[in-house]
């Protein structure tokens, strides 16, 4: 695959700009981490070359200088908040997330609890956390937000909510999505420092939108898809356009409130004097593409596969038609349509011509493979064993996985699992295929390029099961679907 981003480089100039904003600001600065710290698979599809662990990575460089504190919503909690692209919750992401940085030797600091009203669910978190020895902190809303920002930088404000305890110059506030209340959070500390005579300062770290990128540039355009939900919208940061008469991009957000920030900030900081929303930001990613056009390109396939996932959440009905339309508008605007993604006529063809539900996958060379769903297995299983057959030159009639193996599991699966049907899915092909490898050469060249499939571009025709599609996403492969359902079957899908 062509790649247009220079991770080295990236990783370079990220480094040193943090360590120099942490100068900037006194020698402590607390740095509000957006997007995702670890598989951060939406900058990898848009920025070829993009390590999806950028982040972690940086803060293990940074590690003896950093400590973390991971901010959640006590809403999100109560209600159970999904984090989509792994299909957990928030609460449950937060433990994954203590786990993997303390596994790197990242120090965490705590949880924070944000807007948190002694809600239930939230009351019950906080007890589950600390009883496995994660110190937890709640802060309410702040009293006075956000007009009244005498009453909030004061101790009837920020001063309700306990100060956490730090020890170390950089402080990563991140969160498992948005607006689990990381400024807030960030501002607060900002607060008691002030009050304690300790210089310390703000800064955010996103990735997107890229600042130093025009605005309808393709990257920046992939990132209001991904968001279409929020409804989030890039703007021209008039603010930074007015202080240096330079044309940057933000998004609404960041720009509607920094008035409110700046005077905050006013207030409790003065070691960091910020003219515009993009003087807060630390992002260099900018300056780490090296091709524009592969990074212009992988944007308007990231836009159509946005698309079609809206497509696919409004059927379920996790989205609203509002979202579909803002990405068919950006479609327009950029001058693509959902065809233009090259697996999506091949997996209908596939359809076409079998009556039966297909999929299509790009090789790294350029290669369409196709499979369809049969009594035996997944549309997505077949496409497996066609693939791992093209890539390591095995003649299509060569059978990778033997009988004897696939008979007891369609056996177990209908009379022991009491599934109307028996076929297997993705998963279980795979460790059926991994056992066959054990003892057969031909099987283990198959399962040897498994790993090559990550990146790869898939289609189907019709929107997949929760286990195929947790697999796909486990192997790397980037997959879309048609909205329409596998089958008739309520309970199935």
């Amino acid at each position: 695959m062509k790649t247009g981003f220079n991770p080295e480089l990236y990783m370079q100039t990220q480094t040193r700009h943090i360590i120099d904003r942490i100068n900037q600001a006194g020698g402590k600065l607390y740095l509000e981490f957006g997007g995702k710290l670890f598989d951060d698979l939406h900058a990898s599809r848009v920025l070829p070359g993009f390590d999806v662990n950028a982040k972690i990575k940086l803060l293990q460089k940074l590690k003896d200088k950093a400590e973390i504190i991971f901010a959640i919503s006590a809403g999100d909690i109560e209600r159970n908040k999904i984090r989509a692209d792994y299909g957990i919750t928030y609460g449950a992401e937060i433990f994954r997330l203590i786990d993997e940085m303390t596994a790197r030797g990242i120090h965490v600091n705590s949880v924070v609890i944000t807007k948190f009203q002694e809600q239930p669910n939230a009351v019950a978190y906080k007890k589950r956390l600390e009883n496995r020895g994660v110190k937890v902190y709640t802060h309410t809303l702040t009293k006075g937000y956000p007009t009244d920002v005498d009453t909030i930088v004061s101790d009837e404000g920020y001063g309700q909510n306990a100060y956490i305890e730090t020890t170390r110059p950089l402080v990563v506030v991140n969160a498992p999505g948005p607006n689990s209340g990381k400024l807030a959070t960030c501002l607060c500390q900002l607060y008691h420092e002030y009050k304690r005579g300790v210089k310390a300062g703000y800064a955010k770290f996103e990735t997107f939108p890229i600042w130093n990128l025009p605005l309808k540039h393709p990257v920046n355009l992939a990132y209001e898809a991904a968001t279409a939900d929020i409804n989030d919208v890039n703007m021209i940061d008039y603010f930074h356009l007015e202080a240096y008469g330079k044309t940057t991009v933000n998004y609404n957000r960041d720009i509607e409130v920094f008035p409110v920030v700046k005077s905050i900030l006013n207030k409790i900081s003065n070691t960091l004097d910020y003219k515009s929303p993009t003087d807060m930001g630390v992002n260099m990613a900018g300056y780490a593409i090296f091709d524009d056009e592969v990074c212009r390109e992988a944007s308007k396939q990231e836009i159509i596969r946005r698309y079609y996932k809206s497509c696919c959440d409004l059927k379920n009905g996790m989205a609203e038609q509002s979202t579909v339309a803002k990405i068919e508008l950006l479609m327009g605007e950029m001058g693509i349509k959902p065809t233009d993604r090259k697996v999506v006529q091949p997996a209908l063809a596939k359809e076409a011509a079998s009556g039966k539900a297909a999929v299509a996958i790009e090789l790294d060379d350029g290669r369409i493979v196709t499979g369809r769903d049969s009594e035996l297995m997944s549309a997505p299983s077949s496409m497996l064993l066609n693939s791992l057959k093209v890539m390591a030159g095995i003649p299509d009639k060569v059978k990778l996985i033997a009988p004897n193996i696939i008979k007891p599991i369609t056996m177990l699966k209908k009379q022991n699992f009491k599934e109307k049907n028996g076929k297997l899915n993705l998963e279980e092909i795979l460790i059926a295929l991994s056992i066959c490898a054990a003892t057969n050469d031909v099987a283990n060249m198959a399962m040897e390029k498994v790993e090559s499939l990550r990146g790869m571009q898939l289609h189907s025709s019709r929107m997949l099961s929760k286990t195929d599609e947790d697999v796909l996403r486990k192997l790397g492969i980037n997959v879309t679907s048609e909205a329409k359902f596998a089958s008739d079957s309520l309970f199935d899908n």
